[in-house]
């Protein structure tokens, strides 16, 4: 019986001991766990509180749209967009703004404001709405006869969501500049990458009707004449 106290005693100074060596660097992880928990919990609802309320003043933003599409005080909207974007940067609906005051910019004729806000989402939209200024931004350069710049400005839209898109305005741009072989290449990428169901297509494939059609290839002459031949032979 001894000998198992002796024994149990050496456990428990054997525990003390290296509690006494580790037990502050435990409390320490177990700390930093429960910030992280906290941290991140309080990160969601935070992001959650800030959605909610973009959301809220986005219904304000499409409001004033809907009045300055009555109005044609195409200002007003700018300075709404503007406003949610600079209050809430990170929201969806800040970008989502900022795109419905470009495309009222633009069709006011205002370029220099629809760049503005189209360039703000460029720099920081999301990816979906960031390839769409993109293409946005290179039509109104393309207004602005600014075909370089526009170019480039296509270049960045890599996503294949957007590859029918991108390659329509590239043609436009193209045959802008009498580029036609380029503007029918161009123009073709975008039939071919649009989907069947998209009004893409269609458009797409009048603007490469209007350059000169599709650029493929005419059927192999060796084929054509064994194609008369065969006719030939099936009328005997």
């Amino acid at each position: 019986m001894a000998a198992y106290d002796l024994e149990e005693q050496e456990r428990i100074d054997a525990l003390k001991d290296w509690w006494a060596k580790w037990g502050v660097w435990i409390y320490s992880a177990v700390g930093a766990f429960l910030i992280g928990v906290l941290a991140v919990q309080g990160w969601r609802y935070y992001e959650t509180s800030q959605g909610e309320q973009a959301e809220v003043l986005f219904k304000s933003v499409e409001k004033t749209a809907q009045e300055s599409a009555a109005s044609k005080d195409y200002k007003k909207l700018s300075d709404a967009a503007s406003a949610i974007a600079d209050k809430f940067p990170s929201a969806f609906y800040a970008s989502e703004a900022q795109l419905m005051a470009a495309k009222a910019s633009f069709d006011a004729g205002d370029f220099t404001t629809a760049k503005k806000h189209l360039q703000w989402v460029v720099d920081k939209g999301p990816k979906v709405h960031s390839n769409v200024a993109r293409v946005r931004l290179a039509s109104v350069l393309l207004e602005e006869k600014k075909y370089d710049e526009a170019l480039k400005m296509l270049d960045q839209v890599k996503d294949e969501g957007f590859a029918s898109m991108a390659a329509d305005v590239r043609g436009d741009v193209l045959a802008s500049q009498d580029k036609r072989e380029e503007a029918r290449a161009a123009y073709q990428i975008a039939v071919e990458k649009a989907g069947d169901r998209s009004p893409m297509k269609a458009l797409s494939q009048a603007k490469l009707d209007t350059v000169g059609g599709s650029t493929a290839k005419p059927a192999d002459k060796k084929d054509d004449g064994k194609d008369k031949k065969d006719s030939k032979e099936a009328a005997k």
